[in-house]
């Protein structure tokens, strides 16, 4: 019987947020829809992440609204899937149950139906509630292992911290770690667990061998996501597919490569000669693809690459014999758990291709691609770039100090600052941890959840104050103002209903200055079109006037009905 693999696509949320940082408007993302919806995949990736902030800021469109039309024009064709961080949603603290319950029916009514959720400590407590509240409005819960690697510590730092009696953990993030925590979600209602590597670290031995132990140890489908920054994305998503995996999250080849996801039509390239079923419309893809290109120049001026993939049909286009070799290779070499040369011909593929050459400063520095870039731009800001080597130095110790959180958005910018501020200090003269953050000092203090290794109580007397962890408390939480318009009218609002409701609560900022355009283009047109009608039927009353005998005037205006 021939194996099927279920595919996710990421172009339309996760693609372009990798490479366009968010930029697609709601036109031209309609010009692909339709072609989408004869594709056939399982699902597509459209909404949570970057998107509700990215296209109110820049875009000044509404997010529910694009959520809705996609929904509108895709149906039950393939389900809407989005990416949300638990109890922060999409923010750095805990938001109160209402919060959490309101965006999460909202999403789903409004045609999500599998909801992604994450947390950046991998603190399964704080996913639960949006287990629960996805799932009593029908949708999907897709719980999330954020795949992380350990802190890189010399030999000589290890020798000086067992001297020091305090010696360094060798292995936290192992896969015994991954698999408990995907059978802590699976016990919670997940309906399916993503291994999720948002950074592109994971080396395709270890995805294969904690996809393999995903599923000798839980029942509910997996997912396998990864990006392709240091060069490891399609090789990982190869042993993924060859270890069981039974969805792979992939990108249209225009929008995928480089910090995108893995190309579509690689990995189908590969599940052909595997004898795996995808259920995919090639035709269809082949057509996006090619509006995708089109609208990747339209965007030129943000794109972050402007590498783009060769001309390529899958439907007909057949491959140079020594490049389907490779694929053949490929599949070779990943049976026989042979990573170096996996790894050589999997950059081969690319390279005819044409993807973006992995980031080799992100692949030797072992910290996500963002995480990296924003350090560097703190950095440049302060004209210090020269400090950044000795910034990579310093991240494992202050990772380590404050529990080990894992490396995704937001603690991957949290340690990422901290270690920046700790070297400035240091050229100071001054001790590390003279300046400290407030998202660094929340996260110490466990305003953020429970971090994967516990926090040493002096540390945390020291940066945040207490020697206990004191839990983010959501009884002190205030909801945002929803000021009035009475020139508009006694109930017009800054935000109208419980969807904008949500967008002034999860992006403050954003959301007032989105939410007051909106009301004064609305209701200042309103006024503007009642003064018009106004000014019309005055001049309307005034032609027939002037039209009028003297005496019909004179009678006129001795029985009031004119003023002038």
């Amino acid at each position: 019987m021939t194996r099927k693999l279920l595919i996710r696509d990421v172009t339309l949320r996760d693609g372009q947020q990798s490479l366009f940082a968010t930029r697609m408007k709601q036109a031209q993302i309609e010009r692909v829809l339709p072609i989408y919806k004869e594709a056939g995949f399982y699902a597509l990736e459209v909404w949570g992440g970057a998107v509700p902030d990215s296209i109110m800021r820049y875009l000044n469109e509404d997010p529910w609204e694009r959520l809705e039309k996609i929904k509108a024009e895709i149906g039950n064709i393939s389900h809407l899937t989005a990416l949300s961080r638990g109890r922060n949603l999409f923010g750095y603290n805990p938001y109160p149950e209402s919060v959490i319950e309101g965006f999460n029916r909202n999403a789903v009514q409004s045609g999500i139906s599998i909801m992604r959720i994450f947390d950046a400590l991998n603190d399964t407590s704080n996913i639960r509630s949006t287990i629960k509240y996805v799932k009593e409005n029908g949708g999907l819960a897709d719980c999330v292992a954020c795949y992380t690697v350990d802190p890189k510590f010399t030999k000589t730092e290890r020798l000086k911290a067992r001297l020091k009696g305090k010696p360094l953990p060798k292995a936290i993030f192992t896969i015994d770690y991954f698999v408990n925590m995907a059978k802590a979600l699976e016990a919670m209602g997940a309906d399916m667990i993503t291994l999720k590597d948002m950074a592109g670290l994971i080396p395709p031995l270890k995805a294969g061998k904690i996809i393999k132990a995903f599923k000798e140890n839980v029942k509910i489908p997996i997912d396998f996501h990864t990006h392709c920054t240091p060069g490891f994305g399609l090789a990982s998503a190869l042993t993924a597919i060859m270890n069981g995996v039974d969805i792979l999250d992939t990108a249209i080849m225009n929008f995928a490569g480089g910090p995108a996801a893995p190309s579509f039509e690689l990995v189908q390239i590969c599940c052909n000669k595997l004898d795996i079923e995808t259920g995919i419309n090639l035709d269809a893809v082949v057509r996006i693809n090619k509006i995708l290109k089109e609208i990747r120049l339209e965007m030129a001026d943000i794109d972050s690459y402007k590498v783009y993939p060769i001309e390529f049909d899958i439907t007909r286009d057949q491959l140079p014999a020594h490049i389907d070799k490779y694929f053949d290779d490929a599949i070779e070499y990943a049976k026989a758990d042979d990573e170096p040369n996996l790894m050589d011909v999997c950059g081969k593929i690319e390279k005819y291709f044409n993807f973006p050459d992995p980031d080799e400063k992100v692949k030797f520095a072992e910290v996500p691609g963002g995480m990296y870039t924003n350090m560097l731009a703190q950095l440049k800001q302060l004209k210090q770039e020269e400090l950044l080597p000795r910034v990579l130095e310093v991240i494992p110790t202050v990772r380590l100090a404050a529990g080990c959180p894992p490396l995704v958005t937001p603690t991957s910018q949290i340690v990422g600052a901290q270690a920046v501020n700790c070297v400035l200090d240091e050229k100071q003269g001054n001790p590390f941890y003279t300046n400290n953050s407030i998202q660094f000092v929340n996260l110490v203090k466990g305003s953020y959840g429970k971090t994967p290794i516990p926090i040493d109580p002096d540390f945390r007397e020291k940066i945040a104050g207490t020697r206990e962890e004191i839990p983010f408390n959501t009884a002190k939480y205030e909801k945002q103002a929803n000021p009035s318009f009475p020139k508009y009218g006694d109930n017009v609002k800054l935000a109208m209903n419980e969807k904008e409701e949500l967008l002034l609560e999860l992006f403050p900022n954003v959301a007032d200055k989105f939410l007051r355009d909106k009301v004064e283009r609305i209701y200042g047109a309103k006024i503007k079109e009642s003064q018009l009608k106004k000014q019309r039927a005055y001049e309307a009353e005034r032609e027939k006037y002037l039209k009028l005998s003297p005496a019909e005037k004179e009678a006129r205006l001795v029985e009031g009905l004119y003023n002038w």
